[in-house]
């Protein structure tokens, strides 16, 4: 049995609404709604499902950059929400995560050897000949050469800057990294570097993914297990494998429809979805996918269906199945 590294438990994550003169909350935007899963040591878990669908804030919260609404979040074993924030700080340097425009989360003013090296002076590494061996080591891991230490972000192509992102959640030598959509405002090409980069990390240091991502390919290609999204909602999650195999909630069956096929051909039976998602702020009673489903009958309206394992592992929240 592989050892749980991230356990969450019913985390909750709302957003308040304000308004009125005095600004009072009259309401939330559910952007994370009671979701539970398992990511075991060494192993990827995919998170996938439209924009706006709660993957990126649910990374942000198991790190602690937002803080909860209600629910549980252990690493290895002890609750993040109730820690000192001493040891939290002791703990930060095993969780890093890898934003997703890597421009945006660079210091222009800042070289990027000094970008990548600043966690060190933070964590108590003084010795300044120590942490520039460390940065040219970790930059020569992700593909960047010795020279390019002196440069500034915006010297660097939108590939060598993710790389740069990745060489900089790495030099503390983590466990656990949220890779939020690290890919996706990368050219085909680079993408499929990046990729490769983040499979022979993972290999080499023996790393723990929360691989977060609109792209099925790319999930397919990295992940043991993918977890599917919808409104703030987990609605599916199993093994890569069995899910691209064997897709039983509706949802997840459109959006593997919309995968696309490298032969003109193929005629894939397309489910094109109708309508459009609710308001994470409004979500509708019941089963939060019944507006769109095309197999949703007066049950789906009234009642929210139980998030189940129908066997091998294989979670879903779907009355018909």
């Amino acid at each position: 049995m592989k050892e749980v590294l991230m356990q969450v438990d019913n985390l909750k994550k709302y957003f308040p609404i304000t308004g009125g003169v005095f600004q009072r909350t009259v309401g939330n935007v559910k952007a994370v709604d009671d979701v539970s899963f398992r990511i075991h040591r060494g192993e990827s878990l995919g998170l996938v499902g439209e924009s706006g669908c709660g993957k990126s804030t649910i990374g942000r919260t198991i790190l602690r950059l937002n803080e909860k609404t209600d629910g549980t979040v252990l690493f290895q074993g002890k609750d993040l929400y109730k820690l000192p924030k001493e040891e939290l700080r002791r703990m930060r340097p095993k969780m890093q995560i890898v934003f997703q425009d890597p421009f945006s989360s660079l210091n222009p003013r800042i070289k990027v050897g000094q970008a990548i090296g600043e966690a060190l002076y933070d964590h108590g590494v003084t010795d300044s000949k120590v942490v520039r061996e460390r940065v040219l080591e970790t930059m020569n891991i992700c593909g960047l050469a010795s020279y390019q230490y002196d440069r500034y972000p915006h010297e660097f192509s939108g590939g060598q800057r993710q790389r740069i992102g990745i060489a900089r959640a790495l030099i503390m030598n983590p466990e656990f990294i949220v890779a939020d959509e690290p890919v996706s405002a990368l050219d085909v090409s680079i993408q499929a570097q990046i990729i490769n980069l983040l499979s022979d990390l993972q290999r080499d240091k023996q790393l723990t993914y929360l691989f977060i991502s609109h792209d099925l390919s790319v999930v397919e290609h990295l992940c043991d297990r993918v977890g599917v999204m919808y409104l703030g909602s987990m609605v599916e999650m199993s093994s890569t494998e069995e899910l691209f195999r064997n897709p039983l909630h509706p949802y997840t069956k459109a959006l593997m429809s919309a995968i696309p096929v490298p032969d003109p051909t193929y005629k894939r039976d397309r489910v094109v979805l109708q309508g459009d998602i609710p308001s994470p702020a409004n979500p509708p009673s019941g089963c939060k996918f019944h507006t769109r489903c095309p197999i949703a009958s007066d049950i789906c309206k009234q009642q929210a269906p139980e998030y189940r394992d129908v066997g091998n592992d294989h979670l879903v929240a779907c009355h018909f199945v």
